[in-house]
């Protein structure tokens, strides 16, 4: 037997426009431009310009009622009186308190090679006996990643070429190209890890000794040591236990050091020194805001560039009169009614989106005003130290917002200052009590270890307790494993790595 009962719950639902939002805080200027262009292109209703309309709500979306012909449910005499009069000023997206004014200039794109065209091209001078090495070349120069490495196994690349294009070949074959392709420039392209790229350079340039030409920077002898050092002792090389290699070469510590300075010069990403590596788009840090120093008085600015003036497009605004002119007229019907049901429903999504962009502006101009207040110490010099510790709850409290609504706001967004472009999340940190009793951050004890390792004598690196006591030394009691994790967000190797003869 079923049993019907009452149950009263409350629920939290948001909004479409408070998810749009949500969403709009999220990502940087950079990223908002591309998010208008495809609003735009989504809805027609939405249009670019100077000037801009503000289009007022129904009263009830029962207001249109497409059942029946029912003229007297369709009440939009006052809608669209007061929108086709209204202000078209009321829906600027831009002033004058967020900056942006300059007009947005477009640096010109170069038409460039990529890196597997120029490895075609070298290619070109080959001569390959049929279109199946030709086919097995251009294979293995596809499969080449964006740092000039080859990962993909002979196998992967038998399998490719008989699946795609009904080629047979060996794994022998592979190899054999592979050498050839070894061969190509830039020096190390086509190895398969690390050590082979190494080594195809070092043999390059032993190769070109050989010949007859003059390389200063790497001497015979030398040069014989770093080829050895890579094939049999790569794993102590790489880990820098260089007592074993004086001892497996029996050599001298200046010969040694002359050998990996070798090795140091040589490039472990091969594709990286050519431009288009792979049509690897260069990617600028565009600031969301800008911090000015005006003789000593700090002005904060939003930039908008990124984000065009909406409105209502004017052929909307055109369709509501002459629907207005129809309806005074008594000529009406059933498709105009359609009709303007669809204008509303694309006005009312332009002017939410609309509505969501301003408050996207206003929410992360509250936000950064309150972080320039709290850290204007730090705006004013520059100096590190001065950083006052901060997490999000400060930020949420001094402006009524919501943490999440904080940590969004903060998220992959930069502020210009006269002290370089700066990652927005890097001001906020944990707080810690010097010996004198006072709470500084976490980012002012990163500075100083960050000081004391540039400092330290490299052929004789701080462990971490050496650190901890040198930081303890410095009025900053920390624990030795605390001094580790700083290390490693810090990105510093452990003392041994740092090692340098």
């Amino acid at each position: 037997m079923q049993n019907l009962r009452f149950e009263q719950k409350m629920l939290q639902k948001l909004s479409p426009q408070q998810i749009q939002l949500m969403k709009l805080l999220q990502i940087p200027t950079a990223s908002l431009e591309q998010r208008i262009k495809e609003e735009l292109e989504a809805n027609p209703a939405l249009d670019e310009g100077d000037k801009t309309d503000d289009p007022l709500e129904f009263q009830n979306n029962d207001d249109i009622n497409t059942e029946d012909n029912n003229e007297e449910a369709f009440e939009l005499d006052d809608y669209l009186t007061e929108y086709l009069e209204d202000d078209p000023s009321a829906y600027k997206m831009k002033d004058n308190s967020y900056g942006g004014d300059e007009e947005e200039k477009q640096m010109p794109l170069v038409v460039e090679n990529t890196f597997h065209d120029f490895l075609e091209r070298q290619l070109g001078l080959l001569r390959l006996k049929d279109k199946n090495e030709e086919a097995l070349a251009k294979q293995i120069i596809g499969s080449i990643d964006e740092d000039g490495y080859l990962r993909r196994d002979p196998v992967s690349i038998v399998d490719d070429l008989m699946f795609a294009q009904n080629i047979f070949i060996s794994e022998e074959e592979v190899l054999n190209m592979l050498k050839v392709i070894q061969r190509f420039d830039p020096p190390g392209v086509g190895a398969r890890d690390l050590q082979e790229c190494l080594l195809i350079q070092l043999h390059q340039k032993r190769d070109l000794l050989e010949e007859g030409e003059k390389l200063e920077a790497f001497p015979k002898e030398e040069l014989e040591i770093a080829i050895a050092i890579i094939e049999k002792h790569f794993e102590e090389f790489t880990k820098k236990h260089y007592q074993k290699l004086l001892r497996a070469f029996n050599i001298t510590e200046e010969k040694l050091k002359v050998a990996i300075d070798i090795i140091l010069k040589l490039n472990p990403k091969p594709a990286s020194g050519y431009s288009s590596s792979n049509n690897r788009t260069t990617q600028y840090v565009v600031p969301d805001f800008i911090i000015s120093n005006r003789d000593g008085e700090l002005e904060l600015s939003l930039n908008s560039r990124n984000a065009p003036d909406l409105r209502i497009n004017d052929q909307y605004k055109d369709m509501l009169q002459t629907y207005q002119s129809s309806k005074q007229a008594g000529k009406t019907n059933k498709k105009q009614k359609e009709a303007v049901k669809f204008i509303k429903q694309k006005i009312d999504s332009a002017k939410w989106f609309i509505d969501a962009i301003r408050q996207r502006q206003q929410t992360m101009y509250r936000c950064m005003y309150a972080i320039l207040q709290y850290q204007y110490d730090y705006f004013l010099s520059g100096d590190q130290r001065k950083l006052r510790p901060m997490i999000l709850k400060d930020i949420a409290e001094i402006t009524g917002l919501d943490i999440s609504t904080v940590s969004r706001v903060a998220n992959s967004k930069f502020v210009q200052t006269e002290f370089g472009t700066k990652r927005l999340k890097d001001f906020f940190s944990e707080s810690m009590q010097n010996q004198d009793g006072e709470e500084v951050s976490t980012l002012e004890i990163k500075k100083i270890l960050s000081e004391i390792i540039e400092g330290e004598n490299k052929k004789k690196p701080l462990s971490d307790e050496k650190l901890k006591n040198l930081l303890t030394e410095k009025g900053y009691n920390i624990a030795r494993r605390t001094v580790a994790k700083y290390r490693e967000q810090l990105n510093i190797p452990v003392a041994r790595l740092r090692k340098e003869l």
